[in-house]
Order: C-alpha cells, then sequence, then structure tokens
C-alpha cells in the first residue's frame, strides 16, 4: 500500500518516476552497495518530534543530525518516534519513510548536506524501494526549505 501511495503521489504530479525495487536497502549502505552509488547520494528521511509537532529532514546519506542545529533550527529538541507512530503519520514502514504520498501533512526540510549531490535515491515507501531524482526536483516536489541541521 505504502508503494502504492507514492505511485499516486508522483501521478498526481504528473511525472513519470519509475519506483526502483531491490532486495533490500533498508539502510544507507545497503542501498548505496544495491544501487551502486555512494552512502551520500542516499537521501534518508528523518522523521522527528518537536514538542507537538513533526518534520521531516531529508539529507545525505553519510551525514548524522547535528541535535544543536536541529534545537537552534527548529527551536525544540529532536525526538525520534515510536516506529507505530512513524507509520501513522507517514503512511510508510520504517526503511521505506519518504517524503512521497504521506498521510497526514508533514513540513519537509532538505538538508544543504544534499547540494553536494545532481542525483539523490530517497526511498519509495518500502525498505526495497527507491526513487532516483535530481537533488532540484525533490526540492521541488516537496521541500518545505532548506535547513543546515547536519553534522560537519
Amino acid at each position: 500500500m505504502s508503494v502504492e501511495m507514492v505511485k499516486e503521489f508522483f501521478h498526481s504530479k504528473e511525472m513519470k518516476v519509475p519506483i526502483l525495487k531491490f532486495k533490500d536497502i533498508s539502510t544507507v549502505a545497503k542501498a548505496a552497495e544495491s544501487l551502486g552509488v555512494t552512502p551520500g547520494e542516499i537521501a534518508k528521511s528523518l522523521l522527528l518530534q518537536v514538542h507537538d509537532d513533526f518534520v521531516m529532514v531529508l539529507m545525505a546519506g553519510d551525514k548524522r543530525l547535528d541535535n544543536r542545529k536541529f534545537k537552534d533550527t527548529f527551536k525544540g529538541k529532536p525526538k525520534m518516534p515510536a516506529v507505530e507512530q512513524v507509520l501513522a503519520m507517514t503512511g510508510h514502514p520504517v526503511g521505506g519513510v519518504c517524503p512521497f504520498g504521506l498521510s497526514q501533512e508533514i513540513p519537509v526540510y532538505l538538508d544543504q548536506s544534499l547540494k553536494e549531490y545532481s542525483v539523490v535515491y530517497p526511498a519509495a515507501g518500502a525498505p526495497d524501494a527507491a526513487v532516483k531524482l535530481t537533488v532540484a526536483e525533490l526540492a521541488e516536489l516537496v521541500a518545505t526549505d532548506w535547513v543546515n541541521v547536519a553534522q560537519e
């Protein structure tokens, strides 16, 4: 169902974006190996809770969240929601979380680390699914804004 939500999202945008299917790309390392790209080219999606709100941050797969930068940017400490909350908020299982076809409206922010790449591979609603997009396409499709919350 989750991959179908992603397909419907791209259809609603009148874009033909193939869903790339692999054995398992549930981690950045597995995804990079399966796709034959560097870990940085994997656009990992982080669903984070700040106070009573949720935000999604996409960043280069080889970067980690800088809690201080996040707190300064979003005026609150980031908390990782429970697996059940991730599924309820996004409609996607952990390992397949992406900003496409979300079951609820969540602001999506792109980290500056993605600007190092012209093409990135975010998940597509399942641990074995991804899409290939330019960073410009990703920004146009889902970005609320750009942030700088990755560790140096």
